[in-house]
């Protein structure tokens, strides 16, 4: 694991705290020495903060993606308004944690990255829900299917349409649930549950970020909105 964080005290506290629960870690103070160790040893995940001097996290984010790097990223952020994660998002980043923290909460998020990304047994589909949720879903080992939305599973890929869709780690895996489940309500806990592993509680807006941002890459002028909200409940995708 690759650490960046220009805070003294909260880089050595989460040294040692992530090097208790078993992680092998190094710890760097800016963006700088964050993109040559990444360039150097690859890590598995990246635990960045967004405010550092010279490159900040978002910087070094959007450098790594540009380079091919698709490797988990984990924010460290004290900004809470939407925007501000929005843009981390925008930059590459995978989930983000608000200052201040419970580190519990760093190595739920941390695992569930980590889960994302290990490999996958044949056959299995991509391990986030199996069967065909709703109705006019079409599911094979390799693609699923529902209201204008294709999704190729080895690929990572994802098309409305014609279109092509750019999509994060977590934007894809957020998708495929939707469309593995067309049709059918999803509450809140359950899709926290399959996406982070972890149920952040009903005063988190992580969710409702992240469905945001999808929208905004769906969406399309004319074009009927796919993702609705159910309020009290959770998300739904059907076309109307």
């Amino acid at each position: 694991m690759l650490l960046a964080e220009d805070d003294r005290a909260i880089r050595h506290a989460l040294e040692r705290a992530l090097s208790l629960e078993g992680y092998e870690v190094t710890a760097v103070a800016d963006g700088v020495e964050a993109l040559a160790q990444a360039h150097k040893n690859p890590p598995d995940v990246l635990l960045l903060d967004v405010m550092m001097p010279g490159i900040d996290g978002l910087q070094v984010c959007r450098v790594l993606r540009a380079e091919g790097d698709r490797t988990p990223i984990l924010m460290l952020t004290a900004l809470v308004e939407t925007a501000d994660r929005i843009a981390g998002l925008d930059a590459g980043a995978d989930d983000y944690v608000v200052k201040p923290f419970d580190v519990e909460e760093v190595f739920a998020r941390l695992r569930a990255l980590l889960r994302r990304t290990s490999p996958v047994p044949a056959g299995s589909g991509s391990g986030v829900l199996g069967g065909d949720g709703g109705r006019d879903v079409q599911v094979s080992d390799r693609q699923v299917e529902a209201a204008g939305i294709r999704m190729d599973l080895q690929a990572r890929r994802a098309w409305r349409g014609k279109r092509e869709l750019e999509l994060t780690r977590t934007e894809f895996e957020l998708l495929e649930l939707l469309v593995r489940n067309a049709g059918i309500v999803l509450d809140h806990s359950t899709i926290y549950d399959r996406i982070w592993g972890y149920d952040f509680g009903p005063g988190s807006k992580n969710l409702a970020v992240y469905v945001g941002y999808l929208r905004r890459k769906l969406d399309e002028p004319g074009a009927p909105q796919l993702i609705h909200t159910v309020r009290g409940v959770g998300y739904v995708l059907r076309e109307d």
